[in-house]
């Protein structure tokens, strides 16, 4: 009789790596509804052409690489990948930016540095910089919710405008950007920073019909739509809760630091909670296990920076939301993280 001898650890998880991304992916539609409902189906146009990209772009440089296609496919994670750079930029942005986006996030982000597991970066973070520090108008030119557009399109409208710049009436995406008061409209922080830009208060700035009651017409709701995902994840043990836990306490708690000290030209923490992509980083995105901090200790550290960063970039820097760079930053910052925060050995002694 023959002994099999194996290396730890000894317990096996029985859940596949395909599986888990694939939990994500649900756990995220309910954020992806929402932004549908009040943004368009522009967003689900391109989570297919991202899809269809992300795996034509994986298959080509597995190819390349003489490795198996289909069991690598199987993983999913070039199908989270696409899914989340997709509903991170505009819904009717033209087709070639998802494209350009999707293909660099795969081939360059994550392939050339060795596939699944040994990427340095989140490959949709970067997929997303490269996007808008490239084509900065078609990244920022969001439409209004639903209710509050001025002109209103069709499924067909949104197919044209993605493909060929225009509806089939005619309009640009441009009109389509207008608000019911003839103004064009962009994303509440956006629209709170050109105001204080302005010298206008924060509460004046938020008599802008499109902050609504909370944080921003459709915004709050798509927010709280992946705030119900997150959750379903911690329940389902699929990410663990220091990295969600840490990064929004800690944009919370600089939040109210900033309205304790500037109350009339700081953002409340409810409107830094509830809009942008904050849910959508603080459960889908820093979550990444591959280029995220991996002690406990650490991602408490990583997403606290990480809260912090989105602060203050969205209070003294050039951009609106701060997402993808904040994670990105700290992404770089992840070897010296856990360098200092690694667990002490049982039975070692101290030196």
């Amino acid at each position: 009789m023959q002994l099999s001898l194996s290396s730890s650890p000894h317990k096996h998880s029985h859940k596949s790596l395909g599986a888990l991304m694939l939990k994500v992916a649900f756990a995220a539609s309910l954020g992806i509804a929402c932004q549908a409902y009040f943004f368009g189906f522009g967003v689900i146009i391109q989570l297919l052409l991202a899809i269809i990209t992300a795996i034509a772009a994986e298959a080509f440089v597995l190819k390349l690489r003489k490795r198996n296609i289909k069991s690598a496919l199987s993983d999913y994670s070039a199908v989270l990948t696409a899914v989340l750079l997709a509903i991170s930029i505009p819904p009717l942005a033209p087709w070639w930016v998802i494209v350009i986006g999707t293909a660099f996030a795969i081939i360059f982000v994550k392939q050339l540095y060795g596939g699944l597991g040994f990427n340095l970066f989140n490959p949709a973070m970067a997929g997303y910089v490269l996007l808008l520090i490239s084509f900065p108008v078609q990244m920022t030119t969001w439409s209004p919710p639903i209710e509050l557009a001025f002109n209103q399109h069709t499924l067909l409208d949104e197919i044209s405008v993605i493909f060929t710049g225009i509806t089939q009436s005619g309009l640009t995406t441009e009109q389509l950007r207008l608000g019911v008061d003839g103004v064009s409209m962009a994303t509440p922080l956006d629209t709170l920073k050109t105001s204080l830009s302005k010298g206008l208060t924060t509460s004046e700035s938020l008599q802008n019909p499109i902050f609504g009651e909370l944080a921003g017409i459709g915004w709050q709701w798509v927010n709280l739509g992946y705030l119900l995902g997150g959750i379903y994840l911690l329940k389902a043990r699929v990410i663990n809760w220091h990295i969600p836990v840490s990064f929004l306490a800690s944009l919370a708690i600089c939040a109210s630091i900033g309205v304790m000290f500037h109350p009339g030209v700081s953002t409340g923490p409810v409107l830094h909670l509830f809009s942008g992509a904050t849910m959508l980083a603080a459960f889908f995105i820093a979550t990444d296990p591959v280029s995220a901090s991996t002690t406990n200790k650490g991602r408490l550290i990583y997403g606290a920076l990480i809260g912090l960063l989105v602060y203050l970039i969205r209070t003294y820097g050039g951009y609106p939301d701060a997402v993808a760079f904040s994670v990105l930053l700290l992404n770089m910052a992840v070897p010296l993280i856990d360098f200092y925060t690694q667990p002490k050995v049982y039975g070692a002694k101290e030196q």
